[in-house]
């Protein structure tokens, strides 16, 4: 079993911002007074009253000084009391329900697993699986043979989509025929269009496409969250494009 880390999925929070303010601590105008004459003057004042007062004045620093560093000490010691690490109980525990999932799915063989915990994505898969630099992850169940596609040219391919769960969400197959396209136009899914560049005809290949390689997330779209997408792809055949132009009407055919 192979473990991937992926980043953070959900959008960082805005950075803060420390806007420096006043502290006043409400003392009389006096006693500011004498502070400031303490700070300066070391309380060398031939002012026996003078000299008390910056004895108290010292008092009171030292006790708020004492106490502002007790309250930080307690809220990094209370902080770093609720960082939690993983237990490798818990991680068997969700790969198990995980499984569970899947299977009342019905999910392909050696179907990756996703275990989520907070912002942070751990795809978790066989030795079979290769992830590339741009975060792509992918089976090759089946090598195919011949020049794999190039810009311009159109891919014929059918395919199966499921969810991180192992629900399956489309099918060509169920569809009844195989989808068509043109690489380089920007019409695929980056993760899909990237995972099936290249693939040979008559290949068979399993993508993970995290949500950075994905579709765009949002309400004009119809995916409304950042999850991991799983496709099987079966390459059928690679086809040459040229445009044609008669008369006024011009298009792109590819054989």
């Amino acid at each position: 079993m192979g473990a991937i880390s992926s980043p953070s999925l959900l959008p960082s929070s805005s950075p803060r911002l420390f806007v420096p303010s006043k502290l006043v601590f409400g003392a009389p105008k006096t006693q500011k007074k004498q502070g400031f004459l303490c700070s300066f003057l070391g309380g060398e004042e031939s002012n026996a009253s003078v000299r008390r007062n910056c004895e108290e004045v010292r008092g009171r620093r030292a006790i708020l000084v004492l106490s502002v560093i007790s309250s930080g000490l307690s809220v990094a010691s209370s902080s770093s009391g609720k960082e939690k690490s993983r237990s490798p109980y818990n991680e068997r525990r969700l790969l198990e329900q995980n499984r569970k999932i899947q299977e009342a799915n019905h999910a392909p063989g050696d179907f990756p697993n996703f275990i989520r915990e907070g912002f942070q994505v751990e795809v978790v898969t066989s030795d079979n699986y290769v992830k590339r630099d741009s975060g792509l992850i992918y089976w090759d169940i089946e090598v195919g043979q011949g020049d794999c596609p190039k810009d311009g040219q159109q891919v014929i391919f059918h395919y199966v989509g499921y969810n991180e769960s192992g629900r399956r969400i489309d099918s060509t197959y169920l569809q009844g025929s195989p989808a068509k396209i043109r690489l380089g136009n920007k019409a695929l899914v980056p993760g899909f269009e990237e995972g099936i560049r290249d693939m040979r005809p008559g290949g068979k290949r399993r993508i993970i496409i995290p949500p950075e390689l994905g579709p765009p997330v949002g309400p004009s779209t119809f995916f409304s969250a950042k999850q991991f997408e799983v496709f099987d792809v079966e390459l059928l055949k690679v086809q040459d494009c040229q445009r044609r132009t008669i008369a006024f009407y011009s298009d792109v055919v590819c054989n």
